[in-house]
């Protein structure tokens, strides 16, 4: 279950009021690649594409944290209800289904980091899971280069993973086979 688009946009207005930043920016631009990456499929809902993207940076809403807003944005939206919301909150960042390719801080307990391995490793990532992880590699505060972006990532963090920089362009390729055309040009860029 996710919330609707009006209420996905006042769950992020109230997110970016408790902790205002560019993360508000980055998810609205994620929410408008995965909708029309969405509609261009023909066999997604666009509109279900555009809330996920919306959403899935939630957890930021709970201060400035890394792995931590996975958690906190895993647990909100599943305290709200809005399973395939939560589920995204947790999928977005793992591209590869393991939790050490997380690239940031281990910003939670041992205990929370379990809880997440084990939800992580129970999941079979859907199209919706991997369009969100797409866009994820496609919008700064706006649409970028995916690779731009994630050597920026890795000048930021001093490291990104090889197979997770070689699965965000599976995914594009990916995507852009779905479509018959350039994510590029889908997403206005």
């Amino acid at each position: 279950m996710i919330p609707i688009r009006e209420e996905a946009e006042e769950l992020l207005r109230d997110g970016e009021a408790c902790n205002p930043g560019q993360w508000a920016d980055h998810s609205r631009a994620v929410a408008l690649c995965a909708e029309r990456i969405a509609a261009a499929c023909g066999d997604m809902d666009s509109e279900k594409a555009y809330v996920l993207g919306l959403l899935h940076d939630i957890g930021r809403k709970f201060g400035v944290k890394h792995m931590g807003h996975i958690y906190d944005g895993y647990h909100y939206m599943t305290r709200l209800g809005y399973d395939e919301a939560a589920r995204i909150c947790l999928s977005h960042s793992f591209s590869i289904q393991r939790l050490e390719d997380y690239i940031g801080k281990w910003d939670i307990t041992v205990e929370q980091q379990q809880e997440l391995r084990s939800l992580l490793g129970e999941m079979v990532y859907d199209e919706y899971d991997l369009l969100i992880q797409v866009c994820d590699s496609l919008a700064g505060t706006e649409v970028v280069d995916m690779e731009e972006r994630m050597a920026d990532v890795k000048r930021r963090y001093g490291a990104y993973p090889q197979d997770k920089w070689d699965k965000n362009l599976e995914l594009k390729a990916h995507f852009e086979e779905k479509m018959q055309q350039d994510i590029y040009k889908v997403v206005g860029r």
